[in-house]
């Protein structure tokens, strides 16, 4: 789903196993440019996350541990967040897409793989099985991005949802501003654009994610990529096709972001969820393995608010690809 999402997970219950996140694992993609890949656990499959606009690897830092019980697991950060050197265009799904198979390549990290990604990233990774058919034997596409979603969600909402996406963008505008003059001199615009990821992800990764999201790098990457995003869906649309029978899960959220809490649902809000689940249900007809799960409970960021619903789907399709 195309927002920026400002989520309050758990704390101290994941603080401890958030710590091999909060430091760099970093590889040369080439021309210099180094590119951060965390992997941990082994087995004959390993397992791929992406993240979704505006956020690093460690938005899976809930579930990652858990499937590298079962598996090998990895997560990475695209160009220009945490850290991963930037770069001067914009990550597009198929930009994505080839630094990813550079930096597996390069960490000495083999396939197969299963490719989970939520969000924008669930749209890349959908890309990166196209271009790489024969890495990829499973899916896990959590509240993916699908490449009509902008327009038939717009028309269900009468324009509601562009005039949302125009004040996200606006938004990233100001952070961006405000990361040009720097931070330190002005504490409201940090509180707005940064928060406090100290209380929210303890005193290691809320640091690192705090001095990755003070820098001019991170805001420049993060609106680049949000303003891209119709890029990234026309690279999508013109290789869509079937994926054929590789297993995968489409996980969908039970609870709308736009709800107003203690309020009965709107007639315009039941519209954009009944939407956005036939747009999620869509993707099972891509292969003749898939099903879709609702996650009750749970908003558009699955990983923070059910990470073993996750887990469980990665799991799943593991156990139909694993030799």
């Amino acid at each position: 789903m195309r927002k920026v999402v400002f989520v309050v997970l758990a704390l101290s219950a994941g603080w401890a196993m958030a710590s091999e996140f909060a430091v760099p694992h970093r590889f040369d993609v080439g021309g210099g440019r180094k590119m951060n890949m965390y992997c941990s656990g082994q087995g004959p499959v390993t397992v791929v996350f992406d993240a979704p606009s505006g956020d690093a690897g460690w938005s899976w830092y809930r579930v990652q541990p858990e499937v590298a019980k079962h598996a090998r697991a990895c997560v990475f950060d695209r160009a220009g967040f945490g850290f991963s050197d930037p770069v001067k265009t914009p990550n597009t799904s198929e930009s994505v897409a080839a630094d990813l198979h550079k930096l597996l390549a390069a960490a000495g990290e083999k396939g197969p793989y299963v490719m989970v990604g939520n969000s924008l990233g669930g749209a890349n990774v959908q890309v990166y099985t196209y271009r790489y058919p024969a890495e990829v034997k499973g899916l896990v596409l959590v509240e993916a991005q699908h490449e009509d979603e902008t327009d038939r969600l717009d028309k269900v909402t009468e324009g509601k949802v562009k005039q949302i996406y125009a004040m996200v963008e606006q938004q990233g505008k100001y952070c961006l501003a405000a990361a040009k003059k720097g931070f330190a001199k002005n504490a409201e615009a940090r509180n707005n654009c940064i928060g406090d990821p100290l209380a929210t992800f303890g005193p290691r990764l809320g640091a690192a994610r705090l001095a990755s999201e003070s820098k001019l790098s991170y805001w420049q990457a993060n609106v680049a990529e949000y303003a891209a995003i119709a890029t990234s869906d026309g690279q999508l649309r013109k290789l869509r096709r079937p994926f054929g029978d590789i297993p995968l899960v489409v996980l969908t959220r039970g609870v709308s972001p736009y709800a107003v809490p203690g309020q009965p649902q709107s007639a315009m809000n039941k519209a954009f969820e009944d939407e956005n689940f036939a747009i999620q249900k869509e993707f099972t007809k891509l292969s003749t393995r898939a099903t879709q799960r609702v996650v009750a409970g749970a908003g558009h960021v699955i990983q923070a608010d059910k990470p073993e619903a996750v887990v469980d789907a990665v799991l799943e399709v593991l156990k139909q690809v694993t030799p």
